[in-house]
């Protein structure tokens, strides 16, 4: 049988399910994980090689993806029932569970189109007056808008501080004008409204509701990235752009750490999206080790490997267990930013090792996308290119291990 053909018969299996056991996790918990691989594997799968290797557009919003997500009800998820949630027991937990099963397949579509929405947008309008939180959270529930969360700018990003912001909102008699310009926002392009982070004064931040359809904003083109393609980020420019007095979210002056907040909620869903990446390229690479030989054996007889994927598997159980202890330490009410910062480092470096040792025990079939000899659709080069970001955005790793420093010695000898 030539490789072609093995490769044709490879059915992989979920590795986690011989390794990882759930018998901890609530029974909620456990029942949302199977609702959300039911619709990775039916619905986003087949449409992942599709997404994970189209350059972006303007065109390119994964609107299908969007809606499929809505109408299997995955946006009801993280929410209470007064908006159209679940009203989860642990609706965080849940949440995370649900970008590791997304991410499995498309870290594009994870990040784009539930960690943007249900995270950073959702989370951060469930704080705000009952005014906007009734208006809008209902709608993104039943996926009828998209939302955008825009905090960096070409000078700002990891350093939100108020001498680093650029954007300003200067209040008038009808409420606020704004000028400014954001960099790198997620769904911008289709974003029916923007939750702006501005100066509202010189060491006061504020974040704002900006509508999108009004005059004085403008999105620019995608930019074009290494991966994650279908998560389309853009330049946000505001030119007199006007908001109404009721279109600020929380209290003025309360932006910077309402941003912070939601933030760190991205961080643990990064770090899941990350295990999720990471799984996909150990299955990947352990059905090709079985199958694959050389010298006369498969390769996964050779020590080297098995002790490799051996260490991989140990890194993967902690990871998930960091994010998982993180979002359920946040539902039940205690601090998280330190296992935040640990979930977010641990399963975004994870991805981008065991994408890396994947490709490398599968040679060329791990570096191709796609084999035309064998008409075959390989995976392993976009995983590779999408793990790299989570080491990025959101609070670069070495900020979150900053972060922790400061808990190890103290902001007196950190700063």
């Amino acid at each position: 049988m030539t490789i072609d053909e093995i490769a044709s018969q490879i059915t992989l299996s979920r590795r986690a399910d011989n390794i990882f056991n759930e018998a901890l996790l609530p029974d909620e918990t456990r029942r949302i994980r199977r609702e959300a691989r039911d619709f990775a594997e039916t619905v986003l799968k087949p449409e992942a090689f599709r997404l994970n290797t189209t350059p972006e557009s303007r065109d390119s919003f994964p609107r299908a993806m969007f809606k499929a997500m809505a109408a299997a009800g995955l946006y009801e998820i993280p929410f209470p029932t007064d908006v159209g949630g679940r009203g989860l027991e642990f609706p965080t937990l849940a949440t995370m569970i649900v970008l590791e099963e997304l991410g499995y397949f498309s870290a594009g579509i994870a990040s784009a189109l539930f960690d943007a929405q249900a995270l950073l947008v959702g989370q951060t309008l469930a704080n705000a007056s009952d005014t906007l939180r009734l208006r809008y959270l209902p709608k993104i529930v039943r996926g009828e808008v998209v939302g955008s969360f825009a905090t960096s700018e070409p000078q700002a990003s990891t350093d939100l501080s108020p001498g680093a912001l650029r954007t300003m909102a200067t209040r008038t008699e009808n409420g606020w004008r704004i000028n400014g310009k954001k960099r790198w926002i997620s769904n911008a392009i289709a974003a029916d409204f923007i939750l702006t982070l501005c100066r509202t004064g010189s060491n006061e931040q504020t974040i704002i509701l900006v509508e999108t359809d009004q005059n004085g904003v403008e999105v620019g083109a995608p930019d074009l990235k290494m991966g994650n393609h279908p998560q389309l980020t853009s330049d946000v420019t505001y030119n007199e752009a006007l908001a109404p007095e009721e279109n600020v979210v929380g209290k003025v002056g309360g932006g910077l750490k309402a941003a912070l907040s939601a933030l760190m909620l991205g961080r643990i869903g990064i770090g899941a999206v990350g295990v999720g990446l990471a799984q996909a390229a150990f299955d990947q690479a352990s059905a090709h080790m079985e199958q694959r030989h050389a010298f006369g054996q498969p390769l996964a007889r050779f020590q080297h490997w098995q002790f490799t994927f051996a260490d991989h598997a140990i890194q993967l159980e902690a990871a998930r267990g960091i994010y998982l202890k993180a979002a359920q330490l946040h539902d039940i009410g205690f601090p998280a930013d330190a296992e935040a910062a640990m979930a977010k480092v641990a399963g975004s470096r994870l991805a981008v090792d065991v994408a890396r040792d994947a490709i490398q025990v599968c040679g060329a079939y791990g570096f191709a996308r796609y084999v035309q000899g064998a008409e075959s659709e390989r995976t392993l080069e976009a995983i590779y290119r999408d793990a790299k970001i989570g080491e990025i955005y959101e609070g670069a790793n070495e900020i979150q291990k900053w972060i922790l420093a400061r808990r190890i010695f103290g902001r007196h000898i950190t700063g």
